[in-house]
């Protein structure tokens, strides 16, 4: 293994060759956020380096960004295997930063936290695999957290909306009336995007994963099953899986799928942060419809949906054929035209405790397709926060959330790179 083998946290001065590695760049996501770094590099001059497995498909990506911006024929490429350590300390240790759209993580991720943490390199990911992230947390939190490592994962749609749309409402909330919100409610109102093959073959491997693991089950049931050991209690229940009025929300609500993980960060991010929206903090996440009877029937139809489809993936045959047949493969995914048309708009109700207590309303929104256009934003952000912003953020080393990690300093460079974040 190659780099620093002592306790002591690195000094963050950006004295290594790179500042952001992006590992998986010739990936369907890698590509997009290697788009997004060429376009967007010259903002803090950011020493970006591409790898993967195949440097024929490295040279490749690198002509066409060169299209972009003619600087690009010059990025460096690294050369690595997800399950060769020794390269992975090898690329780990040149960058500031590792950057990883490789997925599924619970089958390809765990080597590279562990040469992250052992190069003591700031990493960042796009998971949204609770089976995959509680691992990481058991076996690397403490070591990351005495090294001063930033392992930051979930930072695509899941869960920056969640994550960061939480501490934005929460900090308006102190600033205007000098409370926490006890109480938060992330509606989705409208969306249109579509999976591509990498996100579905985490899905199924995260199917597989519980189907042969029944402690997998009980940390997927656990609202607090990524909160930190001892404190994985509070007052929320099991997500919702049917469909209700809600009248704060103003509609008909349904589940919404990806709450299973971004509940779990936001009260991780709760927890790590120190408790500041409160021990009694309550979370949840839905789908909104309309306040009639089509509403009504939208969030019965898109619970029975998602209950159907879950249930259908738990069956090996149903599974398979699906996988063969009707699902996208692993670098499939909607066309440039499709992410374009994509969209996503979410709303936050927070309200503070006792009779008279303030209420705020948030917004999240992108004019991109959620899981690939707005999310290669986010990562990329994400990646060039901890690079460039890292000897300044207050936050330690350890398992982070985006909010716990770079918060602050995270949402200014969102919104500045289009996605809109707002409270009313």
């Amino acid at each position: 293994m190659t780099g620093p083998m002592t306790d002591a946290p690195r000094t963050r001065d950006r004295s290594r060759p790179h500042d952001i590695v992006l590992w998986g760049a010739t990936g369907f996501t890698g590509q997009l956020v290697a788009e997004v770094l060429v376009r967007t590099r010259s903002r803090g001059e950011l020493r970006l380096a591409l790898a993967g497995r195949s440097r024929s498909k490295l040279e490749a990506l690198r002509d066409r960004l060169a299209r972009i911006d003619p600087a690009a024929t010059a990025l460096p490429l690294l050369l690595a295997d997800s399950h060769d350590r020794a390269s992975l300390d090898a690329m780990a240790a040149q960058a500031e930063v590792v950057c990883t759209t490789v997925g599924p993580y619970a089958r390809h991720g765990a080597p590279l936290v562990a040469a992250c943490v052992e190069q003591q390199t700031d990493y960042c990911d796009l998971t949204g695999e609770v089976t995959f992230i509680r691992p990481m947390i058991d076996a690397h939190h403490a070591t990351a957290r005495a090294r001063g490592v930033r392992i930051v994962c979930c930072c695509g749609f899941d869960s920056i909306p969640s994550d960061i749309g939480t501490l934005m409402l929460q900090r308006a909330m102190q600033e205007r009336h000098g409370v926490a919100a006890r109480e938060v409610k992330l509606a989705v109102v409208r969306s249109k995007g579509s999976a591509s093959g990498g996100t579905i073959a985490s899905m199924i491997e995260m199917m597989r994963t519980l189907q042969r693991d029944p402690p997998a089950r009980a940390l997927i049931a656990d609202p607090y099953g990524l909160d930190p050991e001892g404190e994985r209690n509070g007052p929320d229940g099991r997500d919702r899986m049917g469909a209700s009025y809600d009248a704060d929300l103003g509609g008909w609500t349904g589940p919404f799928v990806m709450a299973a993980v971004n509940t779990r960060v936001v009260r991780r991010s709760n927890a790590l942060l120190g408790y500041p929206y409160g021990r009694d903090f309550r979370y949840q996440e839905v789908v909104r419809f309309s306040s009639g009877v089509g509403g009504m029937a939208r969030a019965w139809g898109m619970a029975v949906g998602i209950t159907g489809a879950l249930a259908a993936l738990t069956v090996p045959p149903v599974r398979d054929l699906l996988t063969r047949f009707v699902l996208p493969a692993p670098g499939e995914g909607p066309s440039e035209e499709q992410r374009e048309a994509g969209y996503f708009e979410i709303e936050l109700f927070g309200r503070g405790a006792g009779p008279d207590a303030p209420v705020l309303r948030g917004r999240v929104a992108a004019h991109k397709d959620p899981g690939y256009g707005a999310t290669a934003l986010m990562l990329a952000e994400a990646a060039r926060c901890l690079a460039v912003d890292g000897p300044t953020l207050p936050s330690p080393g350890g398992v982070l959330t985006p909010a716990s990690a770079m918060g602050d300093a995270l949402l200014p460079r969102l919104r500045e790179a289009g996605l809109e974040f707002e409270v009313r």
